[in-house]
């Protein structure tokens, strides 16, 4: 195995006192680094304490300190080179299934499912393949997501893209923004089968009941084994899918916003609703159903701001945020 260079830990207060005391009284070089509670060079390794109360180690000699002074003196556990053997499903053939820009006023539904195996996820941890809410810029996260789709290749991951106005018009019908997800989540699902119909598994976070999901699933899907987990982006393939659904999120929002000339904010703060007010006095009120969910709240803010109401919107977005029990007849259209 490679040798890593780049380690990130979450400590407890216990840990980073643990972390202070270590560096302060060993054989270390103090260092200056911004926002770090201690920073300290050892050998041939730089190790970090930040105030978020994450600990990193990088450099050519990161892995040694790690496994022979931070895992036995602050974490009290050995990681570091038995992930595999501990959880040897890690691992395994299986696929990751995420979505980014649920909770984006504006720009599309992305979702994502790769897929991993020994080799693959072992590439992986070496690219620093980990959750996209956890990479610091959009432009690292797009450079991550290229490198992904190169090693993975057309055949072994997939992209569904629910542009705003059909994903209004599918939670007009749906009435629920989990059920939503889970039809999502099951083409996906489907998408990546259809390419490699041996893979046995199918890890989501979980967003809603396993159930749906399954409900959504047509005949080859419903052989594939199901895994909701809380915070599954600790799983490679699922990381990799949450990489690839955000730079699909990017990439839509960033073209959505040319098509209108504006810049399209993310999130649903002041400056989204600021925006979406310019947005309407440009284009009118039905500007919403092609650039933003408009079940979100902020729609009744925005139009309100300009005295204007959800009935101008059309069916499409009259919808509000409603607890909501779907239970289809028929599959919404798959194309997006």
């Amino acid at each position: 195995m490679e040798t890593r260079t780049s380690f990130t830990f979450e400590m407890s207060e216990f840990q980073q006192a643990a972390v202070i005391s270590l560096l302060e009284s060993g054989n270390y070089r103090p260092a200056t680094v911004p926002y770090a509670i201690v920073a300290a060079d050892g050998p041939d390794c730089r190790i970090v304490l930040y105030q978020s109360g994450k600990c990193v180690v990088q450099g050519k000699g990161a892995q040694d300190f790690v496994t022979f002074v931070l895992e036995p003196q602050v974490l009290m556990e050995a990681r570091v080179g038995y992930e595999d053997i501990l959880d040897p499903l890690a691992i395994a053939p299986h696929m990751g299934v995420d979505e980014s820009g649920k909770g984006d006023y504006f720009g599309p539904l992305a979702i994502a499912g790769a897929y991993t195996d020994e080799s693959l996820s072992k590439t992986m941890r070496d690219m620093g393949v980990r959750d996209s809410k956890k990479i610091g810029s959009d432009s690292r996260a797009l450079e991550i997501a290229r490198d992904i789709r190169k090693l993975l290749g057309e055949r072994r991951y997939t992209v569904v893209l629910i542009g705003p106005a059909k994903y209004n018009e599918l939670y007009t019908r749906i009435r629920s923004v989990n059920s939503l997800l889970a039809w999502a989540h099951a083409r996906v699902i489907e998408n990546v089968l259809e390419k490699i119909p041996t893979c046995p598994r199918a890890i989501s976070d979980q967003f809603g009941s396993k159930e749906q999901v399954k409900r959504a699933l047509m005949k080859r899907g419903r052989k594939v084994e199901l895994e909701q987990l809380h915070r599954a982006e600790s799983d490679i393939a699922v990381a990799a899918a949450s990489i690839l659904a955000r730079e699909a999120f990017l990439v839509g929002l960033r073209r959505l916003g040319e098509q209108f000339g504006v810049k399209l904010p993310k999130g649903a703060s002041d400056t989204v609703k600021t925006t979406a007010a310019e947005l309407i006095k440009k284009h009118g009120p039905s500007i919403l159903l092609q650039t933003t969910k408009c079940h979100f709240k902020t729609t009744d803010s925005v139009l309100a701001t300009g005295g204007h109401t959800r009935g101008e919107l059309g069916p499409d977005g009259a919808a509000t945020s409603q607890p909501y029990t779907f239970r289809p007849r028929s599959r919404p259209n798959a194309e997006a």
